[in-house]
């Protein structure tokens, strides 16, 4: 789509060109009879970025030591908390148990006393954490893949003359069916292939007669609801993301439309207004950015727990 100045949205639309300073408008070329876009230029400069962070810090941290240095320390405690405070209490332990089985009791038992014998980290604000590996840590590269590609992505947003490629509903959307390949790789993966499907309808005590009708029904309702689920994961990043540029966008736009009227001392309300404007919105959609990379690590973390444990 081409990004104009006379369109109000163009910061916010893929183009074939990069808008910088000086009103230079570089085209992006061609490569290998694939036109390029501005958006898959920034995918591919989040996806390095995150590999050189995680490259460095993993080098930092290969002799058991902790990570030196304010950079490497923000980056390690982001990890860290996606591990304890995501993946880990939203995927739990694995295993596919019934929780009324006679085996189910002395497992309570082993996995309490196994608790107590865990070391307790004593840093403020942290929950405690195990110092082993735990079941759920098999799904941790996925996950924090997703994190950190999102947020890298959602704060190119905040660079001028560059954009939030996750603005974008086909970013979004292949974001949201990766991860509906992983929760059924991981739930296959646990139950078996037949098992997962099987697994998404719930278990009820009901007479045959009623179980022939309602079953079926039930089924049916969990399958459309697992790909409705992974659906509004797309929309919603998509949605947050577009909606903040916008408003940006649109608050701007409102200087220029204040410039062309004929009250001057409409000009000089409506510039500092826009600009204090622009920069609360700024500061709000950083916070954003970090809170719908949550959002979507979280809300993978939790498909993939529900994948992994039958109703």
């Amino acid at each position: 789509m081409a990004a104009g100045h006379d369109d109000i949205f163009h910061h916010v639309r893929d183009s074939r060109v990069f808008e910088l300073p000086g009103g230079l408008k570089p085209e992006l070329p061609p490569v290998l009879g694939l036109e390029l876009t501005k958006y898959m230029v920034l995918q591919v400069v989040a996806a390095v970025t995150v590999f050189l962070i995680f490259r460095g810090l993993a080098r930092r941290v290969a002799d058991g030591q902790p990570a030196q240095g304010r950079w490497w320390n923000f980056w390690e405690a982001l990890a860290v908390f996606i591990r304890d405070e995501i993946v880990r209490p939203a995927i739990g332990d694995g295993g596919h148990h019934d929780d009324h089985d006679e085996h189910a009791q002395p497992a309570a038992i082993d996995q309490a006393a196994e608790d107590e014998a865990q070391p307790l980290r004593s840093v403020v604000g942290m929950a405690h954490a195990t110092t082993g590996p735990h079941p759920a840590d098999k799904y941790l590269p996925f996950v924090w893949s997703c994190f950190f590609y999102v947020l890298i992505c959602n704060l190119l947003g905040a660079i001028p003359w560059l954009g939030s490629a996750t603005a974008n509903i086909n970013v979004t959307g292949a974001l949201a069916v990766t991860a509906f390949g992983a929760v059924l790789i991981a739930g296959s993966q646990e139950l078996g292939f037949s098992g997962f499907w099987l697994g998404l309808c719930p278990s009820m005590e009901l007479p045959p007669a009623l179980k022939i009708i309602l079953l079926p029904m039930i089924w049916v309702i969990e399958v459309l609801g697992l790909f409705i689920k992974h659906g509004v994961l797309a929309v919603r990043l998509f949605a947050n993301m577009m909606g903040g540029h916008t408003v940006i966008a649109v608050i701007l736009a409102f200087i220029a439309a204040a410039a062309h009227s004929d009250s001057t001392w409409l000009y000089y309300v409506v510039l500092p207004s826009s600009i204090l404007g622009q920069i609360a919105i700024g500061l709000l959609e950083l916070f954003v950015a970090f809170l719908q990379a949550y959002v979507f690590a979280f809300l993978t973390a939790l498909f993939i727990g529900t994948a992994i444990h039958p109703h």
